[in-house]
Protein backbone atom coordinates (compact mmCIF):
# COMPACT_ATOMS: atom_id res chain seq x y z
CA UNK A 1 0.00 0.00 0.00
CA UNK A 2 1.38 3.28 -0.97
CA UNK A 3 1.74 6.11 2.00
CA UNK A 4 0.17 9.57 1.62
CA UNK A 5 -0.10 11.81 4.98
CA UNK A 6 -1.40 14.55 3.32
CA UNK A 7 -4.01 15.24 0.99
CA UNK A 8 -6.63 18.14 0.25
CA UNK A 9 -10.52 17.16 0.75
CA UNK A 10 -14.08 19.06 -0.52
CA UNK A 11 -17.03 17.93 1.34
CA UNK A 12 -20.18 19.09 1.73
CA UNK A 13 -23.14 18.53 3.69
CA UNK A 14 -26.81 17.94 2.59
CA UNK A 15 -29.74 20.53 1.96
CA UNK A 16 -33.04 20.27 3.90
CA UNK A 17 -36.10 18.78 2.10
CA UNK A 18 -38.79 21.42 1.60
CA UNK A 19 -41.86 21.47 3.74
CA UNK A 20 -44.73 20.15 1.67
CA UNK A 21 -48.16 22.85 1.10
CA UNK A 22 -51.23 20.13 1.87
CA UNK A 23 -54.52 20.27 2.96
CA UNK A 24 -56.63 17.36 4.02
CA UNK A 25 -59.38 15.86 1.84
CA UNK A 26 -61.60 13.43 3.00
CA UNK A 27 -64.85 12.12 2.50
CA UNK A 28 -67.25 14.03 3.96
CA UNK A 29 -64.17 16.24 4.58
CA UNK A 30 -64.49 18.97 1.83
CA UNK A 31 -62.60 22.03 3.79
CA UNK A 32 -60.05 19.71 5.93
CA UNK A 33 -57.22 22.07 7.59
CA UNK A 34 -53.32 22.00 6.42
CA UNK A 35 -51.66 18.39 6.97
CA UNK A 36 -48.43 19.43 4.99
CA UNK A 37 -45.34 17.94 6.40
CA UNK A 38 -42.07 19.63 7.33
CA UNK A 39 -38.75 18.31 4.76
CA UNK A 40 -36.26 15.77 6.31
CA UNK A 41 -32.84 16.96 7.62
CA UNK A 42 -29.77 17.04 5.46
CA UNK A 43 -26.81 14.38 6.00
CA UNK A 44 -24.01 15.57 7.83
CA UNK A 45 -20.44 14.83 7.42
CA UNK A 46 -17.97 13.09 9.81
CA UNK A 47 -14.47 11.81 10.09
CA UNK A 48 -13.70 9.01 12.24
CA UNK A 49 -10.04 7.78 13.46
CA UNK A 50 -10.48 3.83 12.90
CA UNK A 51 -8.03 1.08 13.69
CA UNK A 52 -5.39 -1.11 10.98
CA UNK A 53 -4.98 2.20 8.47
CA UNK A 54 -1.60 4.38 8.30
CA UNK A 55 -1.96 6.38 5.48
CA UNK A 56 -4.36 8.71 3.75
CA UNK A 57 -4.01 6.49 0.21
CA UNK A 58 -7.92 6.17 0.00
CA UNK A 59 -8.12 10.09 -0.04
CA UNK A 60 -5.68 10.92 -3.60
CA UNK A 61 -8.28 8.61 -5.68
CA UNK A 62 -11.84 10.39 -4.35
CA UNK A 63 -11.34 14.13 -2.61
CA UNK A 64 -15.53 15.18 -3.02
CA UNK A 65 -17.55 13.54 -0.86
CA UNK A 66 -20.93 15.46 -0.79
CA UNK A 67 -23.94 14.37 2.17
CA UNK A 68 -27.52 13.14 0.66
CA UNK A 69 -30.92 16.41 0.75
CA UNK A 70 -33.16 15.53 2.96
CA UNK A 71 -36.63 14.35 2.10
CA UNK A 72 -39.30 17.12 1.01
CA UNK A 73 -42.39 16.96 3.19
CA UNK A 74 -45.50 14.70 2.52
CA UNK A 75 -49.18 15.08 2.94
CA UNK A 76 -50.97 13.38 5.69
CA UNK A 77 -48.24 15.41 8.07
CA UNK A 78 -45.33 13.20 7.18
CA UNK A 79 -42.17 14.23 7.83
CA UNK A 80 -39.70 13.43 5.00
CA UNK A 81 -36.36 11.11 5.82
CA UNK A 82 -33.46 12.61 6.82
CA UNK A 83 -30.28 12.21 4.41
CA UNK A 84 -27.51 10.21 4.52
CA UNK A 85 -24.41 11.03 6.68
CA UNK A 86 -21.17 10.32 5.30
CA UNK A 87 -18.13 9.60 7.66
CA UNK A 88 -14.38 9.93 6.26
CA UNK A 89 -12.47 6.90 8.01
CA UNK A 90 -8.66 8.11 8.61
CA UNK A 91 -6.25 6.60 10.63
CA UNK A 92 -5.66 7.12 14.49
CA UNK A 93 -3.35 10.54 14.07
CA UNK A 94 -5.05 12.14 11.49
CA UNK A 95 -4.95 16.39 11.82
CA UNK A 96 -8.16 18.22 10.13
CA UNK A 97 -7.01 21.53 9.37
CA UNK A 98 -9.05 24.04 7.61
CA UNK A 99 -8.60 25.54 4.28
CA UNK A 100 -6.23 28.24 5.81
CA UNK A 101 -3.62 25.02 6.23
CA UNK A 102 -2.88 26.41 9.57
CA UNK A 103 -6.30 26.30 12.11
CA UNK A 104 -6.68 22.80 13.10
CA UNK A 105 -9.82 21.62 13.33
CA UNK A 106 -9.29 18.21 15.34
CA UNK A 107 -6.42 15.84 16.16
CA UNK A 108 -7.51 12.08 15.88
CA UNK A 109 -5.17 10.53 18.46
CA UNK A 110 -7.69 7.11 19.90
CA UNK A 111 -9.96 4.71 17.96
CA UNK A 112 -13.31 5.62 17.81
CA UNK A 113 -12.78 9.30 18.18
CA UNK A 114 -15.26 11.16 15.91
CA UNK A 115 -15.67 14.53 14.92
CA UNK A 116 -18.46 16.84 12.77
CA UNK A 117 -17.04 18.27 9.83
CA UNK A 118 -20.30 20.08 8.38
CA UNK A 119 -23.80 19.78 9.64
CA UNK A 120 -26.82 18.84 7.65
CA UNK A 121 -29.00 21.79 6.93
CA UNK A 122 -33.01 21.86 8.58
CA UNK A 123 -35.68 19.95 6.74
CA UNK A 124 -38.10 23.63 5.67
CA UNK A 125 -41.54 23.26 7.92
CA UNK A 126 -44.69 22.34 6.34
CA UNK A 127 -47.61 24.59 6.24
CA UNK A 128 -49.20 22.68 9.07
CA UNK A 129 -46.20 24.49 11.22
CA UNK A 130 -47.66 28.23 10.02
CA UNK A 131 -51.84 27.16 11.19
CA UNK A 132 -52.70 29.68 13.94
CA UNK A 133 -55.97 31.27 15.17
CA UNK A 134 -56.18 33.97 12.25
CA UNK A 135 -55.16 31.69 9.24
CA UNK A 136 -56.65 28.17 9.24
CA UNK A 137 -55.55 27.56 6.47
CA UNK A 138 -51.84 28.69 5.19
CA UNK A 139 -50.53 28.20 2.03
CA UNK A 140 -46.92 28.49 2.28
CA UNK A 141 -44.02 26.55 3.35
CA UNK A 142 -40.03 26.69 4.24
CA UNK A 143 -37.83 25.68 1.83
CA UNK A 144 -34.73 23.49 3.64
CA UNK A 145 -31.99 25.15 4.36
CA UNK A 146 -28.79 24.66 2.70
CA UNK A 147 -26.07 22.31 3.03
CA UNK A 148 -22.09 23.56 4.18
CA UNK A 149 -19.59 23.54 1.80
CA UNK A 150 -15.53 23.31 3.05
CA UNK A 151 -12.02 22.51 1.90
CA UNK A 152 -10.28 20.76 4.71
CA UNK A 153 -6.84 19.36 4.82
CA UNK A 154 -5.89 15.80 6.44
CA UNK A 155 -2.18 15.63 7.61
CA UNK A 156 -0.82 12.20 9.26
CA UNK A 157 1.02 12.27 12.25
CA UNK A 158 1.70 8.78 12.79
CA UNK A 159 1.81 7.30 16.43
CA UNK A 160 4.93 5.75 17.55
CA UNK A 161 6.69 5.69 20.96
CA UNK A 162 10.51 5.72 19.60
CA UNK A 163 11.17 7.53 16.15
CA UNK A 164 14.62 7.13 14.48
CA UNK A 165 16.25 10.14 13.46
CA UNK A 166 19.86 10.46 11.76
CA UNK A 167 21.59 11.78 7.84
CA UNK A 168 20.51 9.94 5.20
CA UNK A 169 22.75 5.98 5.27
CA UNK A 170 23.14 6.55 8.69
CA UNK A 171 21.90 2.49 9.28
CA UNK A 172 18.18 3.46 10.24
CA UNK A 173 16.28 1.16 8.37
CA UNK A 174 18.88 -1.76 8.88
CA UNK A 175 18.35 -1.41 12.29
CA UNK A 176 14.82 -1.13 12.38
CA UNK A 177 14.78 -4.57 10.32
CA UNK A 178 17.00 -5.73 13.23
CA UNK A 179 15.07 -5.35 15.91
CA UNK A 180 11.19 -5.34 15.13
CA UNK A 181 9.36 -7.19 11.64
CA UNK A 182 9.51 -4.41 9.59
CA UNK A 183 11.26 -5.31 6.40
CA UNK A 184 12.04 -1.30 4.70
CA UNK A 185 13.91 -0.88 1.28
CA UNK A 186 17.78 -1.31 2.36
CA UNK A 187 20.70 0.02 0.25
CA UNK A 188 24.09 1.54 0.40
CA UNK A 189 23.16 5.12 -1.27
CA UNK A 190 21.52 7.97 0.92
CA UNK A 191 17.42 8.43 0.54
CA UNK A 192 17.12 4.73 0.12
CA UNK A 193 14.06 5.18 2.68
CA UNK A 194 11.46 7.94 0.76
CA UNK A 195 8.55 7.01 3.41
CA UNK A 196 8.29 6.22 6.80
CA UNK A 197 8.07 2.72 8.29
CA UNK A 198 7.04 1.08 11.43
CA UNK A 199 7.88 -1.52 13.88
CA UNK A 200 6.73 -3.40 16.15
CA UNK A 201 9.94 -3.56 18.57
CA UNK A 202 10.01 -6.15 21.73
CA UNK A 203 12.16 -6.32 24.59
CA UNK A 204 11.96 -7.91 28.28
CA UNK A 205 8.40 -9.03 27.59
CA UNK A 206 7.24 -5.39 26.39
CA UNK A 207 6.71 -4.20 23.19
CA UNK A 208 6.63 -0.52 21.72
CA UNK A 209 6.15 1.08 18.16
CA UNK A 210 9.36 2.47 16.67
CA UNK A 211 9.15 4.78 13.47
CA UNK A 212 12.22 4.80 10.80
CA UNK A 213 11.94 8.24 8.95
CA UNK A 214 13.71 9.52 5.68
CA UNK A 215 17.40 10.27 6.38
CA UNK A 216 17.68 14.30 7.36
CA UNK A 217 19.82 16.92 6.01
CA UNK A 218 21.37 20.62 6.65
CA UNK A 219 18.39 22.54 5.87
CA UNK A 220 15.86 19.88 6.59
CA UNK A 221 13.49 22.25 9.07
CA UNK A 222 13.31 24.85 5.60
CA UNK A 223 12.19 22.21 3.64
CA UNK A 224 15.26 20.93 1.88
CA UNK A 225 15.35 17.00 0.93
CA UNK A 226 12.31 15.24 2.57
CA UNK A 227 13.00 17.47 5.78
CA UNK A 228 9.68 18.80 6.74
CA UNK A 229 7.46 16.48 4.75
CA UNK A 230 8.35 13.36 7.70
CA UNK A 231 9.76 15.71 10.60
CA UNK A 232 6.12 15.59 11.88
CA UNK A 233 5.72 11.79 12.25
CA UNK A 234 8.74 12.16 15.15
CA UNK A 235 6.27 14.62 17.08
CA UNK A 236 4.29 12.42 18.95
CA UNK A 237 6.89 10.23 19.81
CA UNK A 238 8.09 10.12 23.62
CA UNK A 239 11.89 9.20 22.95
CA UNK A 240 14.43 10.23 19.60
CA UNK A 241 17.08 7.83 18.97
CA UNK A 242 19.77 9.34 17.04
CA UNK A 243 22.02 6.99 15.08
CA UNK A 244 25.21 8.99 13.73
CA UNK A 245 27.15 6.52 11.12
CA UNK A 246 30.61 5.52 12.84
CA UNK A 247 32.47 5.33 8.94
CA UNK A 248 31.95 9.19 8.56
CA UNK A 249 34.94 11.26 9.18
CA UNK A 250 32.74 13.80 10.65
CA UNK A 251 31.06 12.10 13.51
CA UNK A 252 30.45 15.51 15.50
CA UNK A 253 29.68 17.54 12.83
CA UNK A 254 26.85 14.83 10.98
CA UNK A 255 25.55 14.77 15.04
CA UNK A 256 25.52 18.88 15.52
CA UNK A 257 23.35 18.91 12.26
CA UNK A 258 20.44 16.62 13.35
CA UNK A 259 20.02 18.30 16.14
CA UNK A 260 20.12 21.85 14.72
CA UNK A 261 17.58 20.77 12.27
CA UNK A 262 15.32 18.93 15.10
CA UNK A 263 15.50 22.21 16.96
CA UNK A 264 14.55 24.14 14.30
CA UNK A 265 11.70 22.53 13.59
CA UNK A 266 10.11 22.96 16.36
CA UNK A 267 11.14 23.40 20.01
CA UNK A 268 9.57 21.30 21.38
CA UNK A 269 11.23 18.89 18.70
CA UNK A 270 14.18 19.62 19.84
CA UNK A 271 13.48 19.03 23.66
CA UNK A 272 12.82 15.47 23.85
CA UNK A 273 14.35 12.71 25.29
CA UNK A 274 17.17 11.23 23.08
CA UNK A 275 19.43 8.58 22.60
CA UNK A 276 22.44 8.52 20.75
CA UNK A 277 23.98 5.45 19.36
CA UNK A 278 27.11 5.29 17.45
CA UNK A 279 25.91 2.84 14.47
CA UNK A 280 28.21 0.42 12.44
CA UNK A 281 30.92 0.04 14.62
CA UNK A 282 31.31 -3.69 13.58
CA UNK A 283 33.53 -2.09 10.60
CA UNK A 284 35.65 0.07 13.11
CA UNK A 285 38.34 -1.44 15.44
CA UNK A 286 38.36 -0.52 18.70
CA UNK A 287 40.69 3.05 18.90
CA UNK A 288 38.68 4.64 16.73
CA UNK A 289 35.04 3.34 18.39
CA UNK A 290 36.29 5.03 21.91
CA UNK A 291 37.26 8.28 19.92
CA UNK A 292 34.27 8.76 18.84
CA UNK A 293 32.25 7.62 21.82
CA UNK A 294 34.31 10.42 23.71
CA UNK A 295 33.84 12.85 21.22
CA UNK A 296 29.84 12.19 20.95
CA UNK A 297 29.76 12.10 24.46
CA UNK A 298 31.62 15.29 24.77
CA UNK A 299 28.89 16.51 22.14
CA UNK A 300 25.81 15.36 23.73
CA UNK A 301 26.45 15.43 27.67
CA UNK A 302 25.23 12.15 27.49
CA UNK A 303 26.59 8.63 26.88
CA UNK A 304 26.43 7.30 23.56
CA UNK A 305 26.01 3.63 22.33
CA UNK A 306 28.13 1.98 20.37
CA UNK A 307 25.63 -0.46 18.21
CA UNK A 308 25.81 -2.22 15.07
CA UNK A 309 22.43 -3.81 13.41
CA UNK A 310 24.20 -5.69 10.81
CA UNK A 311 26.36 -7.37 13.30
CA UNK A 312 23.30 -7.59 15.51
CA UNK A 313 26.11 -5.66 18.16
CA UNK A 314 24.46 -4.17 21.23
CA UNK A 315 20.78 -3.56 20.06
CA UNK A 316 19.39 -4.78 23.57
CA UNK A 317 20.66 -2.09 25.30
CA UNK A 318 19.43 0.35 23.43
CA UNK A 319 15.89 -1.43 23.16
CA UNK A 320 16.41 -1.20 27.02
CA UNK A 321 16.87 2.44 27.23
CA UNK A 322 14.45 3.39 24.85
CA UNK A 323 11.66 1.32 26.67
CA UNK A 324 12.84 3.15 29.82
CA UNK A 325 12.20 6.35 28.72
CA UNK A 326 8.54 5.35 27.13
CA UNK A 327 7.87 4.10 30.33
CA UNK A 328 8.39 7.18 32.33
CA UNK A 329 7.01 9.67 29.96
CA UNK A 330 3.31 6.95 30.63
CA UNK A 331 4.25 7.81 34.23
CA UNK A 332 4.50 11.83 33.83
CA UNK A 333 1.28 11.59 31.73
CA UNK A 334 -0.83 9.53 34.14
CA UNK A 335 0.37 11.32 37.04
CA UNK A 336 -2.66 14.40 38.26
CA UNK A 337 -2.22 18.20 37.70
CA UNK A 338 -1.47 19.87 40.89
CA UNK A 339 -4.48 21.76 42.58
CA UNK A 340 -4.26 24.93 42.21
CA UNK A 341 -6.11 27.69 44.26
Amino acid sequence: MKFLDLCKVYIRSGGGGAGCVSFRREKFIEFGGPDGGDGGNGGSVWVEAVDGLNTLIDFRYQQHFFAKTGQQGMGSQRTGKTGDDIVLRVPVGTEIIDEDEESIIADLTEVGQRVLLAKGGNGGWGNLRFKSSTNRSPSRANPGQEGVERTIWLRLKLIADAGLVGLPNAGKSTFISAVSNARPKIADYPFTTLVPNLGVVGVDGKEFVMADIPGLIEGASEGRGLGTQFLAHVERCAVLLHLVDGTSETVVEDYHTIVTELEAYAEELGDKPRIVALNKCDALDEDTIQMWREALEDASGGPVFTISGVANMGLQDVLRALNAEIEASKVVDEEPEAWQP
